[in-house]
């Protein structure tokens, strides 16, 4: 019998990340799952603890992970403001956390990947410019950039990286008073994508009808890009 596939997901503890462990743990992965806080199902995965704000811990964090076959970094964190009050240091903490992590998250585990591998990046909708999100929007545009530029690198190993990038999805991070500037709006399907939408499309670019989709933006905004 083979050995079940290996994912290591950021933000497994809660939102898109823990949909996504949720999802892969029911089909069969084995997960590595690195969060801040433990996840509800930690019992079921080995769960590394990390401060993805400081990504500068994560090198050494993921010095015993071997034999990835996948990597989602669903972590996330939003803060928003319009011109004339943005802030420093909410901009440096969704650079670090969005862009700075998966730098460290994918560049130490390239050669940990296996030939046939997925990245998979969660962006979001948002990527394309938003009144009062500037500064988020910028972090989640880089992704796409960030994952051209690698599935590009690793396309001769056969590893596909992706971006997922839903629209007002129903999460804590919806919630989180540091981005009550910009109240979510609910799309044109007439309610919020659900967490578990975005672990599905991510369950199929991991898969094996996922191999020959790379360098790609998948939008899941329920007609919020219309």
């Amino acid at each position: 019998m083979s050995e079940p596939r290996h994912a290591v997901v950021t933000g497994a503890s809660s939102g898109i990340g823990a949909a996504i462990a949720a999802r892969l743990l029911d089909e069969g992965w084995r997960i590595t799952g690195i969060s801040r806080t433990e996840p509800v199902s930690a019992e079921r995965m080995r769960w590394i603890p990390v401060d993805l704000a400081r990504p500068e811990a994560l090198r050494d964090a993921l010095a015993p992970v071997a034999g990835v076959d996948a990597i989602v970094h669903a972590a996330g964190v939003q803060r928003s403001a319009r011109l004339g009050g943005l802030s420093a240091a909410d901009g440096d903490l969704m650079w670090r956390v969005h862009v700075q992590a998966a730098e460290v998250l994918v560049d130490t585990l390239a050669d940990r990947i296996a030939d046939g591998g997925r990245v998979v990046l969660v962006g979001s909708r948002t990527m394309t410019g938003v009144p009062g999100k500037s500064q988020y929007a910028a972090t989640k545009a880089a992704l796409a950039a960030m994952a051209r530029s690698w599935a590009a690198e690793l396309a001769p190993r056969a590893v596909t990286v992706n971006v997922v990038a839903p629209g007002p999805t129903d999460t804590p991070m919806l919630r989180d008073p540091g981005r009550s500037a910009t109240p979510p709006v609910v799309p044109p399907l007439g309610r919020l994508v659900r967490p578990e939408e975005v672990a599905g499309l991510t369950s199929f670019l991991l898969g094996p009808e996922g191999g020959s989709t790379t360098g790609q933006t998948l939008v899941m905004c329920g007609g919020a890009s219309l």
